[in-house]
């Protein structure tokens, strides 16, 4: 069976979410959330901030990041107590191998995410122990930019539930590691088993939808009941480019891996691929603390940049 009808879909989501993210907000200790000012983020606070009050939120970015200034809208919007930590290129190669060191992967979409997430981590971990993410919502929605490349609305999904399945070894072991860095607990509403149940009845078109194929369509719709207009909207960026962590790192990469090094050690002895400097780069950084050939093969790798699938 599969949902069809836009407003049942949203009464039903929203129920669902609203009683996930209130029993994930039940601790003995304080509870937060991470706020990047995205969609996923901002819905979670936005529900957070309806059941608990005081509710910490916290951002991080570079100075003039996207994340921070939309962070600042979300917060002020539904009545967070908001911190900020801003880092610089410095911080980041300070910081580097400690994240790849908790991550245990080299993969360039996750170690990017991480950084973000480790300094984010850090600073929640100074007022609470407890805190909610946006995970899960771009698997189960259909947030990755790569995915409207699908035509066939039913492969789309069989990809969405592939991705969700993996989740252990990409997003989440990214969260629960840089998390865990800091001694703080993070929790997922979006991956409630009600909400992922639900979320795999809905049909396929109502998750990327209309002309210009606007991606967590449905999502967007829920969320404009709770957040403004400018953020229920946003286009979707992932965290390491929103913080504008990405563009430092690859810069970095660029600077430490030249090309005939990154041809002479593209192929492992065992067969693995490494797709890029920046991956060399950081497989290089992994080697210090890990022998990384003996399980390098059962790394999750990110979809969204090696993604060889054929779409149809």
């Amino acid at each position: 069976m599969h949902f069809a009808d836009v407003d049942n879909i949203i009464n039903g989501l929203r129920l669902r979410l609203e009683d996930s993210v209130r029993k994930r907000l039940i601790a003995d200790v304080p509870v937060g959330v991470f706020l990047s000012g995205g969609l996923d983020s901002s819905l979670i606070a936005a529900i957070a901030a309806k059941y608990k009050n005081p509710l910490h939120s916290f951002a991080v970015g570079v100075e003039g990041s996207n994340d921070l200034k939309n962070a600042r809208v979300v917060a002020d919007y539904v009545g967070t107590i908001h911190h900020e930590f801003i880092y610089t290129e410095e911080d980041i190669k300070k910081v580097l191998p400690k994240v790849i060191y908790h991550l245990e992967s080299c993969d360039p979409a996750l170690v990017r995410s991480a950084v973000a997430t480790y300094f984010v981590s850090k600073l929640a971990s100074n007022y609470v122990k407890v805190i909610l993410s946006g995970e899960g919502a771009d698997e189960l929605f259909s947030g990755y930019h790569y995915l409207k490349n699908y035509t066939n609305p039913w492969k789309l999904q069989s990809e969405l539930k592939y991705i969700t399945r993996n989740l252990h070894n990409t997003n989440l072991q990214r969260v629960d590691r840089m998390t865990m860095a800091h001694s703080i607990e993070g929790r997922v509403p979006f991956l409630d088993i009600e909400v992922l149940r639900y979320a795999f009845k809905i049909t396929p078109s109502f998750k990327i939808n209309g002309r210009e194929k606007t991606e967590k369509w449905i999502l967007r719709k829920l969320a404009e009941n709770y957040l403004p207009e400018s953020i229920v909207w946003r286009r979707k960026e992932k965290f390491a480019i929103g913080t504008g962590t990405s563009e430092i790192l690859n810069k970095i990469a660029e600077s430490e891996i030249s090309d005939a090094e990154y041809i002479k050690n593209r192929f492992l002895p065992n067969g693995f691929e490494i797709k890029s400097k920046e991956e060399l780069y950081y497989f290089k950084i992994l080697k210090r603390f890990f022998n990384v050939d003996s399980f390098i093969k059962d790394m999750g790798r990110s979809r969204s940049l090696n993604d060889n699938q054929i779409y149809a």
